[in-house]
This record gives C-alpha cells, sequence and structure tokens, in this order.
C-alpha cells in the first residue's frame, strides 16, 4: 500500500474529497492534527505528503507547528518525497523551501474561477492530465509573491498570481481547493460573513454556484487525486 501523510491545520479543514479519491485510489493515509497536538513525525518515512488548507498566514511563526513543518518539508523535497500543498500548504512549501508568501493586493481569491495553465503543465507528470480547461474553488487572502529558485508556474490567473507550482521534481503545490464541497464551506463562511457584507460580496450565491458545480468539480479535480496516487505508486515501484 501507498502510504500518505495528511498535515491537517485545522478541525474545518479536513483531506475531505482529495482524501477519499486517494482511498479509492488504493492510498493509505495517516492524518496528522498538530493543532490538537499531534506529532508530525518524519516525513521521509512516507511515500508522499499531503499539505492541506487552513486559515493561518504561512509566515506566521507564531504558529507552533509551522516552523517544524518547514523543516521535514525542506528534508522531504531533498529525500524525493512527493508532497502536495493546497491552498494554505502550498504557500508553506513555497516558504519553507525561499519562497515569499504575502496577502494579494487585489484582495481575496473566492469562488470559482478559471485555472490558467501554462505551456509548462502539459507535460508536468501530476497536472499533466487535468491540464485543460477547468475551475476550482478559490478561497484565500493570500498568494504566493515570490518563487522558491527552481519553481516552475504551472498555472496563473490572467493577473499573474500562481495557481499550481512545480517547486522541484516531485513537490507541487495548488491554491485552489480540490478538496471542497459547498458544506466545508459553508462552515469557512462564518468566520468571513462581516467581511464579505463589508465588500458588498454575496456569500449564499457563491455557495450555491460551487454546489450546483459539484459533479463538474469532482470530474475535474478527481483526476488530480488519482494523479498524485499515480505518482506515489510509481516511485514506490
Amino acid at each position: 500500500m501507498v502510504s500518505v501523510l495528511v498535515v491537517q491545520h485545522e478541525d474545518e479543514c479536513p483531506p475531505a474529497l482529495f482524501g477519499r479519491w486517494l482511498t479509492e485510489a488504493g492510498c493509505t493515509l495517516e492524518v496528522s492534527r498538530p493543532y490538537a497536538g499531534d506529532a508530525l513525525g518524519d516525513l521521509t518515512s512516507y511515500d508522499g505528503v499531503l499539505v492541506l488548507g487552513g486559515p493561518q498566514q504561512a509566515e506566521d511563526d507564531t504558529v507552533a507547528w509551522f516552523g517544524p513543518l518547514k523543516q521535514e518539508l525542506v528534508k522531504a523535497h531533498a529525500d524525493g518525497v512527493a508532497i502536495l500543498g493546497i491552498c494554505l500548504g502550498h504557500q508553506l512549501v513555497a516558504v519553507a523551501l525561499g519562497g515569499r508568501v504575502e496577502p494579494n493586493p487585489r484582495g481575496q481569491q473566492l469562488g470559482l474561477l478559471d485555472v490558467g495553465w501554462t505551456a509548462e503543465a502539459a507535460t508536468d507528470e501530476l497536472v499533466g492530465p487535468v491540464a485543460t480547461p477547468r475551475r476550482g474553488v478559490h478561497w484565500n487572502d493570500d498568494i504566493i509573491t515570490r518563487l522558491p529558485d527552481g519553481a516552475t508556474v504551472l498555472a496563473q490567473t490572467p493577473a499573474g498570481e500562481p495557481q499550481a507550482v512545480r517547486f522541484g521534481a516531485r513537490t507541487w503545490g495548488v491554491q485552489l481547493h480540490p478538496e471542497v464541497d459547498a458544506a466545508i464551506l459553508r462552515l469557512w463562511a462564518v468566520g468571513d460573513r462581516e467581511a464579505h457584507a463589508a465588500r458588498g460580496i454575496d456569500q449564499e450565491a457563491v455557495l450555491v454556484s460551487v454546489g450546483e458545480a459539484s459533479d463538474e468539480l469532482g470530474d475535474a479535480w478527481r483526476p488530480l487525486a488519482l494523479s498524485f496516487a499515480a505518482v506515489l505508486g510509481a516511485h514506490q515501484a
């Protein structure tokens, strides 16, 4: 069995759909919840690492487990362990490897956005199978503003904000949320309710649009989980 360590940062940010798809593909998942006291362990002892999203800021050194996690990510990256970061996880990988993450000067990315694949995506081992027109759920205030050395942008918004990055031969990150459904987003919406109201954002319309697109999103992003499982399986073999 292919082993995957899932690093979760908050109860309301579980592996959800992505975790289910990996399990269906034959992966064995071990979920570490360091915010609840779980030890991170040695990331190099797993075939793969999935680092999830959360409300924290990737450069916030007051988050107790971020320092040790970044150190472990550097070791796992150097050791060739396959790594996939989602949203905050994507940002943590970038910072760990020498990049920079800051609040998006254009404001929060929210709801269903088109994924702007670059030419490099088509031949990428992980995202190549999904590098065709599709939408992804975004719910983030921060973005990568400086890439680590050697990183390759695989998708970006029209404004040039990275949506998917290959940080090395077997290390990737995606800013979007392939793992979520509308029920999870409703939990996140509570914390942003006042901010969205102040900006005139119709939260319910955003949530309804994601719910109505559930089949589309499953078809779009289940292949990414299967591709990650295939990368892990090939390396194990």
